[in-house]
């Protein structure tokens, strides 16, 4: 690494924490979640606004695969503490409205995405037609849950009975998502070696036995109060999500999926204590580092070429992404006895997808699945489907008032996820 470089990848690191501190500021005082800022600081930084020459200059190609290794590690973390935050509790007395709604959520827009599919082949071919259909189908069918967990907070409605369903539904449609999405990667990168992808199997069952010392290595921590999970306790956590990810991908599948599974099998009684100070202590660092993920994916995004085909095509996919989501996880809810206008909230929360999205595109991105203009206009659905759910919300809340006035029933024994707090300025899942 030459000192050119050096200098090139501290002024690129100041630029995009400071720009996307900024946006994502500004985004939060105009009622969105600042994830909405540091998407579009990303997109900002990349061609479509100060074209190649520019970018070029500020990230040349020897300093890219810098900032991505940065970008990848945040990603990791970031998918650890989603995958700790998914609290298993939410389903008790709700899992029947909560899996409807899933159900829904998931069904619609993937069935809604697989001819949008067909219909984006005719402009963006690629080799793998089966895994693009499925692929889209899937990409459209995404939630975010810690973007949905910081609405709900910002909302006063983590404790009530809709927040609890709406997360346990989000809970349920991202492990259906993840899983499929491994399924997709093993069949597209498995390169003829389908026995590594099956080391899946063994690793989760690898993963589960060890709960136990997990769970020894958690409990001194949760007797201490203020002391927290204590810096050794907290340093191994982050070194099992770290060789998870490294395990999933030496088995021809996504680091993602490593560190998620390793968030997600860590016993919840033991963690449940130290929960929010290991999702705050983790997010000082995700939080200096997901901004970088959003411009090495933004610098990815050029929408200088896009005419009127391309608008065409953005139009076909919003109206899907945002029609599959809301029809879908209407009737779903309506299906298991929700009322209208909590149905319709409902549906408007879904809708979100924030950097769960990015996440999943940069993966087809990696796998040929999508050229850079479906690239492009991907992220941009991405944006708007997460812009446009707060004033979905309001424009419900409104249409019906009286409803809307009245206080939303607490949910007795609903724990609260660790983005419902006031937000904290290095919290992973207040931010997302």
């Amino acid at each position: 690494m030459t000192s050119h470089q050096t200098q090139l990848l501290f002024l690129d690191l100041a630029l995009i924490i400071a720009l996307a501190r900024g946006l994502g500021t500004l985004a939060r005082r105009i009622g969105q979640p600042p994830v909405v800022g540091e998407i579009l600081a990303g997109v900002l930084l990349g061609p479509t606004l100060f074209g190649d020459l520019l970018t070029g200059h500020l990230f040349p190609a020897d300093v890219r695969p810098l900032l991505t290794a940065l970008a990848d590690i945040g990603v990791a973390l970031f998918m650890f503490v989603v995958g700790l935050e998914l609290e298993h509790r939410l389903l008790r007395g709700r899992a029947r409205v909560s899996a409807g709604a899933a159900v829904g959520s998931t069904l619609v827009p993937f069935a809604f995405g697989t001819g949008l599919a067909l219909y984006l082949l005719r402009g963006h071919g690629t080799d793998q037609r089966a895994p693009f259909v499925v692929f889209m189908g899937l990409a459209v069918s995404v939630t975010a849950f810690p973007v949905l967990a910081r609405i709900l907070a910002d909302r006063g409605l983590s404790r009530t009975e809709l927040g609890a369903v709406a997360l346990a539904a989000a809970a349920l449609v991202d492990v259906v998502a993840w899983t499929a999405l491994a399924g997709v990667q093993a069949v597209v990168g498995g390169a003829g070696d389908y026995w590594r992808v099956a080391l899946i199997v063994p690793f989760t069952a690898l993963l589960v036995a060890a709960r136990p010392p997990l769970r020894r290595l958690l409990a001194p921590a949760a007797g201490t109060g203020a002391a927290g999970p204590g810096a050794h306790r907290l340093g191994a956590l982050v070194i099992g999500a770290l060789l998870c990810a490294a395990a999933t991908e030496a088995m021809g599948m996504h680091y993602i999926f490593g560190a998620f599974l390793f968030g997600a099998v860590l016993p919840r009684d033991a963690v449940a204590p130290v929960r929010d100070e290991i999702c705050e202590r983790t997010g000082h660092v995700t939080s200096l580092l997901l901004p970088v993920y959003f411009v090495v994916a933004g610098l990815k995004v050029d929408l200088r070429g896009v005419g009127p085909g391309g608008l065409a095509d953005l139009a076909a996919i919003l109206l899907v992404a945002v029609l599959g989501k809301f029809c879908g996880t209407y009737a779903g809810a309506r299906s298991q006895g929700l009322a209208p206008p909590a149905a319709g909230r409902l549906a408007a929360l879904m809708n979100t997808r924030g950097l769960t999205e990015l996440v999943i595109l940069g993966v087809g991105l990696q796998l040929g699945l999508l050229d850079q203009g479906l690239y492009s206009l991907m992220v941009v659905m991405a944006l708007v489907t997460t812009a446009m759910t707060g004033p979905a919300l309001s424009l419900i809340d409104r249409r019906a008032p009286a409803r809307a006035a009245e206080p939303e029933r607490e949910a007795p024994g609903v724990p609260v996820p660790a983005a419902a707090p006031a937000p904290a300025p290095g919290r992973t899942g207040s931010l997302r």
